[in-house]
């Protein structure tokens, strides 16, 4: 009998280290994520089964039970689940129609944090990220270099970079050179 051997995801960024005096730059641990969609009226259904208030209001977030949800449009939502475990099953188990697409292993984050973060992602982001305009758990769909990321932040001087994996490589190394700018 022919002895197979079982391939191993590689996670993205693995090994990968960066930043400056003043930015610290790291790859984020594996996550479980959904793309939500749904109508206005089932979003109640969906949060009490999420276990998250899906947020209603553009730029805003909620976190609860290690779960975060990211307000990405009037009926699209990103949920993020920090333990890997069951956001598809809560999403269904919710009763409602709505569409559930498991994203888990398409994004990938990277966690961007120190008094220089907002200057190493305006490197490549267009945003206005003052604390002022982009306050602790505001969050984006955007452009950072010529990536689509999704911009969440998660302190005063801390963000989270979602961005699709096979992007990961390119965006963790146009903040690294951000990094080094907002250095100088």
């Amino acid at each position: 009998m022919a002895d197979f051997a079982m391939a191993q995801r590689v996670v993205p960024m693995t090994g990968f280290h960066g930043g400056s005096s003043v930015v610290r730059l790291e790859p984020a641990a594996p996550a479980g994520r959904i793309s939500l969609r749904a109508k206005a009226e089932d979003v109640s259904a969906l949060s009490g089964s999420l276990g998250v208030d899906l947020p209603v209001r553009p730029k805003t977030s909620a976190s609860a039970n290690g779960r975060t949800a990211l307000w990405l449009g009037p009926d699209e939502w990103l949920v993020i689940d920090e333990s890997e475990s069951g956001l598809m099953t809560a999403a269904a188990n919710s009763g409602v129609l709505h569409s559930a697409t498991d994203v888990s292993h398409r994004n990938t984050a990277i966690l961007i944090s120190g008094p220089g973060a907002e200057a190493a992602i305006n490197t490549g982001c267009p945003q206005d990220l003052w604390l002022s305009v982009f306050p602790v758990g505001a969050c984006s769909r955007t452009l950072f270099g010529k990536v689509e990321v999704v911009l969440l932040r998660t302190g005063e001087e801390a963000f989270r970079m979602e961005v699709w994996r096979s992007f990961s490589d390119y965006a963790f190394g146009l903040l690294s050179e951000g990094a080094k700018d907002a250095a100088l």
